[in-house]
């Protein structure tokens, strides 16, 4: 089975590479704007790389020789990880989050609709699509998003669906909530807490930490994607969530505990953020009811695998920034 990966060098995209891989029945063909990460960031870096082929193209600049890289390749399965992904950067740079996450995936899908030996493609969508509503949400909730970025992916899951509709596009959607886990970007609020403690800095809890997020971890996340593209059918949305929320101080907290230092002499409370929600109640009935998936790495283990990734790449990510760093 051949597998494209779209946005293979992001930490989703990384960490579904390395769950192909490391089940060993899947060709792959990596595709990334950038040149492949170093192995703090990368997953699948350590993975034997004989069924796996990168290449580096920006589907905003080399759209011809992208296309032309999936035709030869021919893959039965395609999953888009690719898209501009962070609230708050998209109030400051909104046409970036839209022309990757909208306009360059309408020319993509519109190329690959007559290609016959497209059977899925999984669109990895966000549960930003749903805003913070009130209540819980399913798959049939009405789309609310409220900022740029939650907009542009919602703009292209509808865009999807009509391709679905119209041209039979075998489209699937995967709605997670907020991820987690080894090689994420240290701006990210678990690897940073523990980055804050090792260095001795004090950690800022907007409004005390109080606010309360759904907090899946990345593998489990991935083997999601997997189950849903052998198993799910198109057409459909699948959310993801773990089996319980957490408020962010409970995060720091084992955090804290992981690395043997006093919750209250490391963190400091700040004022809350403008806009701040009490979080969602995501639904996840669908995919364990109808795909026999649901979370296997607790909160503790998953965070203590974020502190051991951490500490064994310590040299190199001691000296990386913890701050968003947008690239257009």
């Amino acid at each position: 089975m051949r597998v494209a990966v779209l946005g293979s060098n992001s930490f989703a995209g990384g960490d579904f590479v390395d769950l192909l891989l490391e089940a060993g029945d899947y060709d792959v063909l990596g595709i990334s704007r950038s040149a492949e990460r170093s192995p703090a960031f990368l997953a699948y870096a350590r993975r034997p790389r004989d069924r796996f082929t990168y290449r580096q193209l920006d589907l905003n600049v080399d759209f011809d020789e992208f296309c032309a890289a999936l035709d030869g390749f021919a893959p039965q399965f395609i999953v888009n990880f690719a898209a501009q992904g962070d609230d708050a950067a998209s109030w400051t740079h909104p046409a970036d989050f839209f022309q990757t996450n909208c306009v360059a995936l309408a020319r993509l899908i519109d190329h690959l609709k007559g290609r016959t030996y497209l059977q899925r493609f999984l669109q990895i969508s966000s549960s930003g699509v749903y805003g913070n509503q009130a209540g819980t949400i399913a798959e049939e909730t009405s789309l609310a998003p409220e900022s740029p970025y939650g907009v542009s992916k919602a703009a292209a899951d509808l865009l999807l669906l009509a391709y679905h509709k119209n041209f039979g596009f075998p489209v699937q959607f995967l709605r997670p909530p907020n991820l987690y886990g080894p090689h994420q970007q240290l701006f990210r609020i678990v690897p940073k807490s523990i980055v804050m403690l090792k260095r001795g800095q004090p950690i800022e809890l907007h409004g005390g930490g109080l606010a309360v997020r759904l907090y899946l971890h990345i593998r489990d996340a991935s083997r999601a994607s997997l189950a849903i593209l052998e198993r799910g059918r198109t057409g459909e949305i699948y959310n993801v969530s773990p089996n319980e929320a957490s408020q962010i101080r409970d995060i720091v907290s084992i955090a804290c505990d992981l690395l043997g230092k006093n919750f209250d002499a490391s963190t400091r409370v700040v004022e809350d953020r403008r806009g701040q929600s009490s979080g969602q109640q995501l639904d996840s009935t669908k995919i364990r009811r109808e795909l026999d998936w649901s979370p296997q790495i607790s909160l503790q283990a998953g965070i203590g695998s974020i502190k051991d990734w951490i500490e064994r790449d310590w040299d190199q990510l001691a000296a990386e920034p913890l701050a968003y760093v947008h690239q257009t």
